[in-house]
């Protein structure tokens, strides 16, 4: 029988740059969560590897062992035919392949290979709130964050991770707050507030898109870019006003990835 799995959102509240390794790999501080917006896989038995790709991001999108969904699968020593619905925009800084490999992993139940995929495939196991460390490797669930009324803004850009790093002057920042314990929602945000994503700057100066896409997030009590972009979010007082915002700015942009969404809270757990 077919077995269907989603593959979420992953958004990077924060994106701290500590360091630099001499291979040349960079060092994060990272608290990153999942939206209830995703792609959506299917993988059914057959006699040798199938990959189709349908969606509204579809286009491009390699059907053999150059996507990491394949790759996944062989890994996991599965064969089978697999159909992907791309619906999140590809190079945006929200994990869309990682996701895809990580659900592939989970599904088999073959996760000890994640490593082997990428760096943001380890955090991509589980959909709930987690600090990333080292290069994505040292991963922990974090409890208390609470659930998020998102707007993610994509301008329709990509910017490939290696350029953002190039243009980053200062590889060795400091680390998250190590305060993970809030009290309430407003502590929460306070001291996300606090936090910054080192790739942000970088990425936007060159590509203008990016300032234009966290202008565009008016109201939000946050705006802040994820990953090294070129997705752009902002956190609402609740899902009305993330609803509204976002009708807002997809008439104004209809260009524009615009999604309002909900991520997933410590308490809530796998959604998965």
């Amino acid at each position: 029988m077919a077995i269907e799995v989603f593959a979420p959102a992953k958004i990077n509240l924060t994106l701290h740059v500590t360091g630099q390794r001499t291979d040349g790999y960079h060092l994060l501080d990272s608290l990153v969560v999942f939206a209830d917006v995703g792609d959506r896989l299917e993988i059914a038995p057959a006699p040798r590897m199938g990959l189709d790709v349908s969606g509204p991001f579809s286009v491009g999108v390699p059907t053999d062992e150059r996507n990491l969904v394949w790759r996944a699968a062989v890994l996991a020593g599965v064969a089978g035919q697999i159909s992907l619905e791309k619906n999140l925009p590809h190079g945006a800084g929200i994990g869309g392949g990682s996701s895809d490999a990580a659900a592939i992993l989970r599904v088999l139940g073959a996760e000890a290979h994640a490593s082997a995929l990428g760096a943001d495939v380890p955090v991509c196991l589980l959909d709930i709130p987690q600090r990333m460390r080292g290069i994505g490797e040292d991963v922990t669930p974090v409890g208390g964050v609470p659930a998020l009324d998102l707007v993610l803004v994509n301008p329709g850009i990509h910017v490939p991770t290696p350029e953002a790093f190039k243009r980053l002057r200062t590889k060795d920042n400091a680390p998250m707050e190590d305060r993970l314990n809030w009290l309430d929602h407003a502590a929460f945000l306070a001291w996300l507030g606090e936090q910054r994503n080192d790739l942000q700057t970088p990425a936007a100066s060159g590509n203008p898109a990016i300032l234009a896409a966290l202008k565009a997030l008016k109201g939000a009590k946050l705006a802040r870019m994820s990953g090294s972009g070129s997705t752009c979010f902002g956190v609402y007082a609740d899902a009305q006003a993330a609803s509204d915002a976002a009708a807002g700015i997809a008439k104004k942009q209809p260009r524009w990835w615009v999604r309002a969404v909900k991520t997933v809270s410590s308490q809530t757990g796998p959604t998965s």
